[in-house]
């Protein structure tokens, strides 16, 4: 929810952090339709410091959303297409013997970016996926006893059609866990179908060409370090751990979300606050990703499965019976 319309004086200075948002919004607007949540949450996370998981049929734009947002800054960005015979090594990288010094030398994977688009991640085979694990927690590779550090910033934007599941391989909640936001992805309104096309007829270069570098990785990273200092009030704490709390106690949900998610959710909140314009969160941030946050985190009682009912209602159920503090 936008709050620009409301006055207040912040003990932060985010003018800055407000400006390039609105130029990164603006820049994306001039290929993306629609889509301000999915835009507002891809920002969260960036500021954040967290990883994404996109989830939606073909062609509603995952991949094209991705791109656009690492051209939008200026940043290094690599994208790997996960397949079934895609191995480790095709993502970390690989020690290679030099011939001139007579020793191994490690070769970095695509993987050593900044921002990672993990392309149809659930296609690659569980010993591929695991190889993330270490690089999504700690920002580091592992490789014959020797620690590479990732620059910062880092993010994995990581991709997924819930539809197909012919020759895929899903995603276990270990790692699904280490995902601070799971998108979903609709398909766009009559209004917006009818631009979208409209946009395809009139278009004379490539959409990526569309899109200018406006945030560099320095400002990227200070901007990560205001949000440690957005206000949260003790109550708004209390809040969360309820709202996590009643996962783990509501009787449709199999598994509940764990502490690591109760965090997400504080942090995730403090992003999205800072988005909107304020150094300090309100239950309305809170509610606003708390289905983003928590989603892939929980897992449905097979009987309420079959009848259809998903994760997202039973976290809009919780939200709704929570008492909001005042």
């Amino acid at each position: 929810m936008e709050n620009n319309d409301i006055e207040f004086d912040n003990r932060l200075d985010l003018k800055e952090l407000q400006a390039s948002v609105t130029q990164i919004k603006m820049e994306l607007a001039k290929v993306i339709v629609g889509q301000k949540q999915l835009v507002n949450l891809l920002l969260t996370a960036l500021l954040a410091e967290g990883h994404v998981l996109l989830e939606g049929a073909p062609g509603v734009a995952k991949t094209i959303t991705a791109k656009l947002l690492a051209k939008s800054l200026d940043v290094d960005f690599s994208r790997i297409q996960f397949t079934p015979d895609l191995m480790p090594s095709d993502v970390l990288g690989t020690a290679i013997f030099n011939l001139k010094k007579s020793e191994f030398e490690f070769k970095k994977g695509p993987i050593f970016s900044n921002i990672v688009l993990a392309d149809e991640i659930n296609r690659a085979p569980a010993k591929t996926q695991a190889a993330l694990f270490e690089v999504m927690e700690e920002r580091q590779v592992t490789m014959d006893g020797e620690k590479y550090l990732l620059d910062a910033p880092y993010i994995i934007l990581a991709t997924q059609n819930p539809i197909e599941q012919e020759g895929t391989y899903r995603l276990p909640e270990a790692q699904l866990d280490r995902f601070l936001l799971k998108i979903t992805i609709d398909y766009p309104n009559l209004e917006e179908e009818v631009e979208i096309i409209t946009r395809e007829h009139k278009l004379k270069t490539t959409k990526l060409a569309q899109i200018t570098s406006s945030l560099s990785r320095e400002k990227i990273i200070a901007f990560q370090g205001l949000i440690s200092q957005i206000v949260v009030e003790p109550h708004l704490i209390k809040y969360i751990a309820e709202i996590v709390l009643n996962t783990r106690t509501n009787p449709f949900l199999y598994l509940g979300a764990s502490p690591r998610a109760s965090i997400a959710v504080l942090k995730a909140s403090k992003a999205f606050a800072a988005i909107n314009g304020r150094d300090f969160v309100t239950p309305e941030d809170i509610k606003q990703i708390a289905v983003p946050v928590l989603q892939h985190r929980v897992i449905v009682t097979p009987e309420r499965e079959m009848e259809g009912i998903t994760s997202t209602q039973i976290i809009n159920d919780i939200l709704q019976s929570v008492e909001i503090p005042k």
